[in-house]
């Protein structure tokens, strides 16, 4: 950041008095700008023993299939913006459950939870950022085209969550090299 977003003054990169770590100071106010994590929150939307799956029509991962997600906004709770990611991307209206995953990712400063719901009634279609929308039994869940490491991660333990009964809450963070492997293990079949 180059000039304050308020003032339009000159920024330093410094460490503020009382910190530990550099952040962003206007040098004319001295207010402090402080870059956090952004949170994702989605869905796993089940019925009739299916999931829900989104394939995706925008970039990034262009053609790989998601669980509904995306940027909570101002304003609104983590499972209102996990419903309302539902609505826009897969056109479908959930009963939430609870938490289900949390995933902390430090190195590309995200959050991602997703909750556990239930498909209100069978209507679905797709959104203005999905190509095809699809419900899926956990055998048919295309695992090498899924488009990110925390959709894997969280389908993971939702399949051994549904194999054994027990849903509870899976909180993890997700090293580098682990999101790399996870990058990996989720390429298109040539």
């Amino acid at each position: 950041m180059n000039y304050c977003p308020d003032c339009g003054a000159l920024m330093e990169f410094a460490v503020p008095a009382g910190d530990d770590r550099k952040r962003n100071i206007c040098t004319a106010t001295g207010d402090i700008f402080y870059d956090n994590p952004r949170n994702i929150v989605g869905c796993i939307v089940r019925h009739e023993e299916r999931i829900l799956l989104c394939k995706r029509a925008i970039a990034p991962r262009l053609g790989f299939w998601t669980l509904p997600a995306g940027f909570l906004e101002l304003g609104e709770s983590l499972a209102a913006g996990a419903a309302r990611e539902t609505r826009e991307e897969a056109c479908a209206e959930v009963a939430i459950d609870g938490l289900f995953s949390l995933l902390s990712i430090p190195h590309i400063g995200q959050v991602h939870l997703y909750y556990s719901a239930q498909l209100q009634k069978p209507d679905f279609a797709a959104g203005q950022e999905t190509a095809e929308v699809r419900l899926v039994t956990p055998q048919e869940i295309p695992w090498r085209q899924l488009a990110f490491p925390t959709v894997f991660r969280t389908l993971e333990l939702y399949c051994a969550a549904l194999a054994a009964d027990q849903f509870e809450l899976h909180e993890e963070t997700i090293a580098r090299d682990d999101w790399q492997r996870m990058r990996l293990d989720s390429e298109p079949l040539p």
